[in-house]
C-alpha cells in the first residue's frame, strides 16, 4: 500500500472517529485530503473502495441517517465502543517490542492528519470528540520522562525517590517506592510497588511524575512479592473510569489539568472558554474546580455544582 493511499485511509478513520454524528459522503470529501481534486465518478469509486478496505481490516464503518426526519440524508461514523481493543495482556519481551514501535509512531505522529481533519470537521459545524483518537494511537509508547529511569529501576531492583503530584492536589509530595513493574493501563503509565512512605501498595501515573527520578540505596535492595499479579493490582488501584461529563467555564489561561483532559472546549465569551470534562467521582472534580478559585465556574450538573460550592464555603467559614 502507498503511503498517500494510508494517510488517506487513516484521515478517513480520524474524520469518522472523532465525530460526534454521522458524517455525510460530501463532507468527507471535503475534509479527507486525497480525495479533493477528483472528479464525482472517481471520487465516488475511491472512496467505495476505501470504505471496504477498511472494513476489510476489521473497521466497523456505519451508515445511518443524519436527522431522523430526513431518512434520504444519510452518513457515516466509526463507533468507538466497537472499534477500541480490550486490554491487551503482553510479555515483557512483546511489551519492549511494541514500545519501540510505538516510539517511532508519536515521533512521526499524527499530528499533520489529525490537525487537518478535525479543523475541517469543526470549522464545517460538526461537533468533534478528540478523545476517540486515543483507540488509533498505540499508547505502549512512552514519552514520559520518568519511564527510563524507572524501568531501569524495576530491573535492577533499586528503590526510587520522585515528587508526584496527586489529582487535585495544588503542590507535589515525596514519595519513597520499591518499584515492581510498568503497567500500561487504559492509555496511561502506570509504576506498582511498595511505597516506604505509606508501608503499602501504591500505584503511580508517570504522566504525575515531575522532576528526576533518583535511586535510593544500592541494587537488589528489594523483592517482588511470589505471585504478584501487577495487572490485577493496577485494576485494584486504578481510579475508575469517567462515566459523566461536567460543563466548567474556565478563564482563559487556566485550569491547565481540566483543560488536557477535557472532551472539548468552546470559546464562551469575555475571554472565557467552556469545558466539557469527563469525570467519574463528583467530589474530586469538585475538590479539583474549587482549587482554581474564580477561575472556573461550575455550569453542571447539579452534584458537581454543590460540592464546590460546599468546599468554598467551607474555606470561607473558616477564613472567617
Amino acid at each position: 500500500m502507498s503511503a498517500r493511499k494510508s494517510e488517506r485511509l487513516l484521515n478517513v478513520v480520524i474524520c469518522l472517529l472523532v465525530a460526534r454524528t454521522y458524517v455525510t459522503k460530501e463532507r468527507i470529501r471535503e475534509v479527507v485530503e486525497g480525495y479533493a481534486g477528483q472528479t464525482d465518478d472517481a471520487f465516488e469509486k475511491m472512496f467505495e473502495r476505501d470504505k471496504d478496505e477498511l472494513r476489510d481490516l476489521g473497521i466497523p464503518i456505519e451508515m445511518g441517517t443524519i436527522d431522523k426526519f430526513f431518512s434520504d440524508e444519510v452518513g457515516y461514523r466509526i463507533r468507538r465502543d466497537v472499534f477500541e481493543l480490550p486490554e491487551v495482556h503482553l510479555e515483557p519481551d512483546e511489551a519492549a517490542v511494541l514500545g519501540v514501535a510505538a516510539r517511532v509512531w508519536q515521533h512521526a505522529s499524527l499530528a499533520e492528519a489529525t490537525t487537518s481533519a478535525v479543523l475541517k470537521l469543526k470549522a464545517a459545524g460538526i461537533q468533534t470528540d478528540q478523545s476517540a483518537l486515543s483507540a488509533i494511537e498505540p499508547h505502549v509508547g512512552a514519552s514520559e520522562p520518568a519511564f527510563d529511569p524507572l524501568w531501569s529501576a524495576v530491573v535492577s531492583r533499586t528503590a526510587v525517590r520522585f515528587q508526584h503530584l496527586r489529582s487535585g492536589a495544588s503542590e507535589p509530595t515525596t514519595r519513597t517506592l520499591e518499584p515492581w513493574g510498568i503497567v500500561s493501563w487504559h492509555g496511561r503509565w502506570y509504576v506498582v510497588g511498595r511505597d516506604r512512605d505509606r508501608q503499602a501498595t501504591r500505584m503511580f501515573r508517570l504522566s504525575r511524575i515531575g522532576g528526576d527520578v533518583k535511586t535510593v540505596g544500592e541494587p537488589g535492595a528489594f523483592t517482588v512479592p511470589e505471585g504478584t499479579d501487577l495487572r490485577s493490582l493496577v485494576s485494584e488501584l486504578a481510579p475508575p473510569r469517567p462515566t459523566s461529563e461536567a460543563k466548567v467555564r474556565a478563564r482563559a489561561g487556566s485550569c491547565v489539568s481540566l483543560r488536557r483532559r477535557a472532551n472539548a472546549i468552546e470559546p464562551y465569551e469575555d475571554g472565557w472558554d467552556l469545558l466539557h470534562v469527563p469525570y467519574a467521582d463528583s467530589g474530586v472534580l469538585a475538590e479539583e474546580i474549587a482549587s482554581y478559585g474564580p477561575d472556573a465556574v461550575v455550569e453542571g450538573p447539579g452534584d458537581v455544582l454543590d460540592g464546590v460550592l460546599w468546599r468554598l464555603r467551607t474555606v470561607a467559614g473558616a477564613s472567617a
